[in-house]
């Protein structure tokens, strides 16, 4: 429900994210296999690390981003085929946010869907047969080639004055630049993952929620003042992480039930923002709701998504550039879902756009 998860999500010193107790989802990571980073760690450590990285989406950054962003998104829906079938994902979701991604750490551009695969790596159920690995090890041997090649400009940021990228930041920060190999993967990992697959995700569940409730993107239409208000719906309806797990530091109780510690405490936001008690008429699509940006799928409290505000621009000039030119968009068939517990990924999605 919305306010257990809100009381959980509030009190981090009775509800532990570190990754010595298990860390973040359900299942534990694997022994001797941890990778810490910043959200798998409690106050202060969590709070050091994550003020390095967050400057580069601060509101006025932001503001320096907001052009590029726009040029990017207007060339990839200009460039997109009319009256044949293409991948939204591939072409629409992954591209921008790729491009974004690279931008964000000074990548190189030629090689951004690099980011895109290990992000894949990073949150793949190595149960499913579709998978990009199949096993813990594959997994870690993936993302140690990420960290070698990441690991080469991180020294080549380190050697020179500081940029204002992510790895300059941390190669130049007191609490990141010193992180062993396992912390250096997890951190990177949760970065590119956090940098991409909310948002991507929300960018495609956005286009089938307007598909399938063709009235409420009408509102927006007719009043631009709405779109900040389709955006987080968006959010809310996709809900791009399904979960969140804390483990218990001590006996505790929650809404009657009792908690010992050690105890895996698991929240699903897929629930909470289905939650009637916290949200009017939350299993309908609605542009228009009062209080539209008080849902789950960002979390809260220490924790809250430090990218949030970059995501909701990415998906407001997205809808912005869409609905300038009038695009008709057409789903043609159904989306092939991403097989998680974790993310709720779409990993493709036919449409057309009628020319």
């Amino acid at each position: 429900r919305y306010a257990d998860i809100m009381k959980v999500e509030l009190d981090h010193g009775t509800y532990s994210s570190a990754s010595e107790l298990g860390g973040i989802q359900i299942a534990d990571q694997p022994k001797g296999q941890e990778l810490p980073n910043f959200i798998r760690m409690d106050p202060p450590r969590h709070t050091a690390q994550r003020k390095t990285v967050a400057p580069i989406v601060a509101p006025s950054n932001l503001a320096n981003m907001e052009a590029l962003i726009r040029q990017r998104t207007a060339g990839v829906l200009d460039g997109l085929p009319r009256n044949q079938p293409f991948d939204w994902v591939d072409r629409v979701s992954t591209e921008l946010t790729a491009m974004m991604l690279a931008t964000l750490f000074d990548f190189p551009q030629a090689d951004r869907r690099k980011l895109t695969h290990w992000s894949d790596v990073a949150i793949a159920n190595v149960a499913d047969k579709d998978a990009v690995v199949h096993s813990e090890a594959e997994r870690l041997t993936e993302l140690r080639q990420m960290a070698e090649i990441m690991a080469a400009l991180w020294k080549e940021r380190a050697a020179r004055p500081p940029t204002f990228d992510l790895i300059s930041m941390m190669a130049h920060s007191e609490a990141t630049q010193n992180m062993p190999l396992n912390e250096f993967i997890g951190t990177f990992g949760l970065l590119i993952v956090g940098g991409n697959d909310t948002t991507r995700n929300s960018m495609t569940g956005g286009l089938i929620a307007v598909q399938e409730n063709p009235a409420e993107l009408d509102k927006v239409r007719a009043d631009a003042r709405l779109l900040d208000n389709l955006v987080s719906e968006t959010i809310r309806w996709q809900t791009p992480v399904i979960h969140m797990r804390r483990t218990a530091t001590r006996d505790t109780e929650l809404s009657g039930r009792r908690i010992a510690r050690g105890d895996k405490v698991v929240m699903w936001y897929v629930s909470g923002n289905r939650d009637e008690s916290g949200i009017d008429e939350p299993d309908r699509f609605v542009i228009g709701r009062p209080r539209p940006r008080q849902h789950l799928a960002f979390g809260a409290g220490v924790h809250r998504c430090v990218g949030d505000r970059l995501a909701e621009m990415q998906l407001k000039i997205l809808w912005e550039e869409i609905l300038k030119r009038d695009l008709a968009l057409e789903i043609v068939g159904p989306p092939v879902r991403l097989y998680s517990n974790f993310i709720r990924g779409i990993r493709s999605l036919p449409v057309v756009i009628q020319a």
